[in-house]
């Protein structure tokens, strides 16, 4: 068993279980992550060595800063694989594998799993149902979409994660005034055509380009509508063996394939239109699901995605063959809200089914799993109540995203 040396970048506070079982594997694990982070409570005893940025920003200025730095410890450090552990960390991991020559995603495909331009034009070009966007670089182009498509529209920036920085418009003139109060920024924006319809996020690990564990679930409450209407986030899974999960799970497959994902986990999002009844592809990720999901995605599968897509990396490095994870068939719920309460009092959730309860100051939150799907969504449809009524507070949407 060969070791090897595993440099991990997160500039958000997550994938422990990622680093644990790169370490429990025998190989040397490096943390690069953001000065500001240093003193959390990440697994020391599972890291080798931190290194630190003086800004998370993937400015060109603070990119070439973190490269510099980089050079000078690869003196003396060797680096065998580069995993980026969050969505703004994926532009990070593919400068510094191109730089270093290091094997995995380079720049070009990690674009279709940061930039939501790239993706659109991407996937249309597979022949992969998506909303109607418009880049916003040519006026004639922005006027001639707005005047061919129907209110409202989301005006979207490309590389942002979740709902953060998106504003919906009702009208040409409308538009046009977001658009300029974009200024230089403009081009990183897209605009398209919103549709209402039911949200589900697909959950993968992948291996030579065929995801070998997927995880099919529906937002019932989506990280927009919470963002933009101070609501209570809420997921579910969805039955193993309807014919919408297939659907999802083609799909998914279909929009894996023609980005160029070869080994890793990856978060998808799609959305069924209420319009027509058909499916769309709306983003993907090379990550593990943020917002808890993954832990949701534990609880009905007994499936941990950080430590499997650990022993994936690990496996894909070392030219052994990945054996994937079984999946129990259970199922799970989510449920997750900002509270009054610094720390919310959750002993007045008592049920047998909860498996999780978040840790967090001014957040109230759940997992519930049981083998019947129902139960799981009268608990957290009893739940969204009680929260509203004993703990929900709401705030303006932030312009970064804060996991």
């Amino acid at each position: 068993m060969s070791q090897l040396s595993i440099l991990c970048i997160a500039t958000f506070f997550k994938g422990h279980d990622f680093m644990r079982t790169c370490k429990e594997l025998g190989n040397t694990v490096y943390l690069l992550t953001d000065q500001k982070l240093a003193n959390e409570a990440w697994p020391r005893e599972a890291i080798d060595e931190f290194f630190f940025l003086s800004s998370h920003s993937n400015a060109p200025g603070d990119l070439e800063q973190m490269i510099l730095g980089l050079a000078h410890m690869m003196r003396s450090r060797k680096i065998d694989r580069v995993v980026a552990l969050d969505d703004f960390d994926v532009e990070k991991g593919a400068l510094i594998r191109e730089t270093f020559r290091i094997d995995g995603m380079g720049q070009t495909t990690s674009r279709y799993f940061r930039d939501k331009l790239a993706m659109r034009m991407r996937a249309a070009s597979a022949g992969i149902r998506i909303p109607t966007f418009s880049s916003l670089f040519y006026d004639e182009t922005v006027t001639s979409f707005l005047q061919k498509t129907e209110a409202p529209w989301l005006i979207k920036p490309r590389s942002e994660a979740s709902a953060t920085g998106i504003r919906k418009v009702h009208s040409l003139d409308e538009a046009w005034s977001a658009i300029h109060l974009l200024g230089d920024n403009r081009h990183h924006y897209l605009i398209e055509e919103f549709k209402p319809g039911k949200v589900y996020h697909v959950d993968a690990l992948s291996v030579d380009g065929k995801a070998v564990f997927t995880r099919v679930s529906q937002y019932l409450a989506t990280p927009m509508e919470v963002a933009h209407g101070g609501g209570v986030f809420r997921t579910a899974t969805l039955a193993l063996d309807t014919p919408e999960t297939a659907a999802l799970q083609q799909m998914n497959d279909q929009v894996l394939a023609a980005f160029g994902m070869k080994y890793s986990a990856s978060h998808s999002e799609f959305i069924r239109g209420d319009h027509d009844g058909e499916l769309y592809f709306l983003e993907t990720a090379s990550r593990v699901g943020g917002a808890h999901i993954a832990e949701m995605v534990e609880a009905a599968s007994g499936v941990n995605l950080w430590s499997e897509w650990a022993k994936l990396e690990v496996a894909m490095a070392r030219r052994e063959h990945y054996v994937p994870p079984i999946d129990k068939a259970g199922y799970a719920g989510l449920i997750v809200s900002l509270a009054r309460q610094q720390w919310p009092d959750m002993s007045v959730f008592s049920e047998p089914e909860i498996n999780w309860r978040i840790k967090r100051e001014y957040h109230v939150g759940l997992i519930v799993q049981s083998h019947d799907r129902e139960r799981i969504l009268n608990l957290l449809d009893n739940y969204m109540h009680r929260i509203y009524q004993e703990f929900h507070a709401s705030a303006p949407v932030p312009e970064k995203p804060t996991n």
